[in-house]
């Protein structure tokens, strides 16, 4: 939790001091970064070796890289919340993780962490247009409640399918723009 809270403050404030150009260049490939390791985590993570087991003591080196990714993750998520899921996905499976419906689960907590001391930032800063705020919340929360039970009917390679495919779509619509 602590590197998702340092990590949110962090994007949240480098958002607010991008210019609009710069961001908008960014877009397309912070979801195919993402979306691209998400692709590769099965790959990665076999070939690292790092597929924790419960059983085991991590290592205060292996601490740190966890805390170190988290912290990155998180400040990605804190600078641009689109997308973040893919990437919070991919990094959990780069630390062990392998049930998609636990990780998705993990992803939400860490997802309200970061997101939510990004939003307090954003309200202190004044940069939150109020009158959208009741719409996006509605459908953040209808489309999280509903999404979680139709990936549990669809199966996990289902669903990695989809994201990276949904991934893929948004990040060459977004070149084209």
């Amino acid at each position: 939790m602590i590197p998702s809270l340092a990590g949110g403050a962090l994007g949240g404030w480098l958002l607010l001091r991008t210019p609009t150009s710069t961001f908008k260049a960014l877009v397309p490939w912070l979801i195919l970064g993402a979306t691209l390791l998400l692709a590769a985590q099965e790959f990665i993570t076999k070939r690292l070796g790092v597929l924790a087991h419960a059983h085991e003591e991590p290592t205060p080196g292996w601490v740190t890289f966890v805390f170190v990714f988290q912290f990155l993750v998180a400040l990605y998520g804190g600078y641009f919340g689109a997308g973040m899921g893919i990437l919070m996905l991919a990094a959990l499976g780069l630390i062990g993780l392998t049930d998609l419906h636990q990780m998705n689960g993990l992803k939400n907590v860490l997802a309200v962490a970061i997101n939510g001391v990004a939003a307090i930032y954003f309200i202190l800063a004044h940069a939150v247009v109020w009158h959208d705020v009741l719409i996006m919340t509605s459908g953040a929360l209808i489309g999280g409640y509903a999404g979680a039970r139709v990936a549990h009917r669809l199966g996990r390679k289902f669903v990695r399918r989809a994201v990276v495919a949904i991934g893929i779509v948004m990040t060459v619509a977004l070149l084209l723009k």
